[in-house]
């Protein structure tokens, strides 16, 4: 009730009504200053705990003062200035300390020692609101005494030191209204209970030179000032940080750090939007793909450094020629994307070629990397919009091609997007992405072929009668011992989801041009022998090796591992080359081989009589056998030049001590001929075409 009373009867109410907004509105600054301090490291929290500890001072201060202004205790009363200039740093220093102190709690959140120091910032921010309450109490000079009631004295105090570690710890659980709250009630709370302790006991006393109360009320007025002026300011610093901070990440994701120009997701969301307009407008434009050539061996000569150098003059160039509308990108690496907008389809080859000769020209002058002159030169590839394609992903993939195309044959420079020649290209590359998913997507298989051997020319070979069927013919050779099944070649087929078979002369090229042919090459061994070694029959299986196999990678240790994991025989391993995969680097091959061989693996030399030097490569490694091409057995029945070949073959394989098999074996009188000369081993579709199951050939049981 005392309180209640001092509250009604002694303050004027309409100066109370100030009261409660300044204290409403400081607290809030206060505390999202605090707030902002929290989210921040370094100086910039430092400075943004001062702007709250000026705030929350200067909020505790007005408050009191506002309320002092309105306390009419019938007795002139005035303020002592240093006191209560004083009672205002107290504020402002101890809420610095506790926000500070505070904010080491939040550093430590999850140690013991980080909640102690929350409750230590609590209890000092509200021992500092309590420190200028009477602080300014004590700069009060009226004519008389005051007279204090403890009992009210400890409560203001344990009002404020409650309300002060409440607001923090309110404040560190994310309870911004809690804190709010808590922190506005602690200065009002702390206010009408300590004035109502205080009794004033009326004497005739000299006032000093104090200030009166119209110049503590422009004191108040402009601690209100600093309130409001603190909250605009950092709200304005902030906002300001804020859109430098996210203009310079804007920049930084949508333009290319080395030239300046706008990156590829720049050009992306540029070329959409083009698109989309023109639904309005009806304005269409061409899209140019730049790509610099021999930009590698600038690299090479000159280092990365030079290179970079190059681009960046480079691009400095075109920017410098572009026209209003024109819009210029970096992509990646030395390729470079301009839009180049044009009234109508006709203007566009116009508009484009006009584009092309400005940065034709500015790039024909040398520049300077170091003490050399390096003179640039670009293909250009162009598709315009809507010929050539109706979205923004098409019309830049067709400006891809066209540059593709312009690059094979710099002598033209500059090529536009012709959908014949460049359909071809597009497959291609769609097939090379495919065939990288291909080993993931299990879509790869083996077939296997049979290899049959003939008997020695003292034992008659029993041909069935002309004109027998070739599946029934074949079966009757293995079946009464003409023949015997010495082993299968793997054969790799690509079962694609939606193309089917695709032909191994069709991926195969394309596997050893992007070196998949590695990976690839790698399966297919562990699949055969894994295969082969579930086989009822020791047959031997035979795996074609590619060149880039032999010349990338380390064999014969591949070749020990998958032995070992598989667990077949080495000797039933047969490895096929041919002969251009010894040519490019014939020492580190024939090493290899040796090594291979060393193993116990057969080495089989592959599409004989159709390489190089034959000659030499059979004199250069001792090969286990002779695959002689298939070619050679299309007009063997009929041409004397093939038959002729065929006994020099053989006799070279005897003389030489290496078996020789005849692939492509057809007719019974094909394998007539070859039975007649002496050839050892045959293959072909006489005997059965490839097969996925090796019981489905030959009878045997694969497990």
């Amino acid at each position: 009730m005392r309180i209640l009373s001092c509250i009604v009867h002694e303050h004027t109410l309409w100066m109370l009504a100030l009261v409660v907004p300044v204290c409403l509105v400081g607290s809030a600054v206060a505390l999202q200053l605090y707030r902002r301090a929290r989210q921040r490291e370094g100086l910039q929290r430092t400075g943004w705990v001062f702007l709250a500890a000026v705030a929350a001072g200067s909020s505790v201060w007005c408050t009191h003062f506002v309320a002092m202004l309105a306390y009419q205790p019938d007795l002139a009363t005035s303020f002592d200035p240093v006191v209560t200039l004083l009672s205002l740093m107290i504020a402002m220093g101890g809420g610095a300390l506790a926000f500070t102190m505070a904010l080491v709690g939040q550093n430590r959140a999850g140690h013991p020692d980080g909640w102690l120091s929350t409750l230590a910032g609590g209890l000092l921010l509200g021992g500092s609101v309590a420190a200028m309450h009477y602080l300014g109490m004590a700069a009060m000079e009226i004519r008389g005494t005051l007279d204090w009631s403890s009992s009210y004295v400890v409560a203001s105090v344990a009002v404020a030191l409650a309300g002060g570690a409440f607001c923090l710890a309110a404040e560190a659980r994310g309870r911004p209204w809690l804190a709010f709250a808590a922190f506005a009630a602690t200065i009002l709370g702390l206010h009408f209970t300590g004035m109502a302790a205080l009794t004033v006991v009326p004497l005739d006393l000299p006032l000093g030179n104090a200030v009166s109360h119209g110049g503590l009320a422009a004191a108040v007025v402009l601690g209100v000032f600093i309130i409001v002026a603190v909250g605009a300011a950092s709200y304005m610093i902030d906002t300001d940080v804020t859109e430098q901070a996210m203009g310079a990440l804007r920049r930084m994701a949508l333009s290319d750090s080395l030239t300046g120009l706008p990156n590829r997701q720049s050009f992306t969301d540029r070329l959409e939007l083009k698109v989309l307009r023109h639904l309005d407008d009806g304005r269409g434009f061409a899209v140019v793909m730049i790509d610099l050539d021999r930009f590698k061996a600038v690299n090479d000569v000159h280092g990365h450094e030079g290179g970079d150098r190059m681009l960046a003059a480079v691009a400095e160039r075109m920017r410098a020629v572009l026209q209003p509308d024109e819009f210029l990108a970096r992509i990646g690496g030395d390729e470079f994307a301009a839009i180049v907008p044009h009234k109508g389809v006709q203007e566009g080859a116009h508009a484009v070629d006009g584009f092309i000769g400005r940065l034709e020209t500015t790039l024909a002058l040398p520049i300077r990397i170091r003490e050399y002159d390096v003179l640039p030169h670009a293909s250009f590839g162009v598709s315009i919009f809507p010929l050539d394609g109706d979205s923004a992903a098409q019309i830049l993939g067709n400006a891809d091609l066209a540059m593709y195309r312009a690059k094979a044959d710099m002598r033209r420079g500059v090529c536009y997007y012709e959908a014949e020649m460049d359909e071809a290209a597009r497959l291609r590359r769609e097939l090379i992405l495919e065939l990288r998913r291909a080993a993931e997507r299990e879509e790869f298989e083996l077939h296997y072929q049979l290899q049959a051997e003939l008997p020695t020319r003292s034992a008659p070979v029993a041909l069935p009668p002309p004109g027998e069927a070739p599946a029934v013919a074949a079966e009757a050779l293995l079946g009464a011992g003409t023949s015997t099944i010495v082993g299968y070649e793997a054969l790799l087929r690509w079962r694609h989801p939606v193309r089917g078979y695709v032909s191994p002369a069709e991926f195969i090229p394309l596997a050893e041009e992007t070196g998949l042919i590695l990976p690839i090459g790698a399966w297919v061994l562990r699949a055969a022998c894994r295969e082969a070694a579930a086989w009822r029959g020791s047959y031997r299986v035979a795996v074609n090796l590619s060149a880039v196999q032999i010349a990338h990678c380390d064999l014969p240790a591949l070749v020990a591992e998958v032995l070992a994991e598989s667990g077949l025989p080495a000797t039933r391993l047969e490895l096929e080359i041919t002969e251009t995969s010894i040519i490019e680097d014939k020492a580190r091959c024939l090493a290899a081989l040796e090594a291979v061989r060393a193993l116990g693996v057969t080495i089989a030399l592959d599409d004989f009589g159709t390489g190089y030097s034959s000659l030499d490569t059979l004199r250069s490694f001792p090969f286990h056998r002779i695959k002689l091409d298939r070619t050679f057995m299309r007009d063997i029945a009929t041409s004397a030049e093939s038959r002729a070949i065929l006994r020099a073959v053989l006799t070279l394989g005897r003389s030489l001590d290496i078996r020789v098999l005849a692939e492509g074996v057809e007719t019974i009188e094909q394998l007539a001929l070859l039975a007649e000369e002496g050839c050892s081993e045959v293959q072909g579709f006489l005997f059965g075409r490839p097969e996925r199951q090796v019981e489905a050939a030959c009878g045997c049981a694969a497990a």
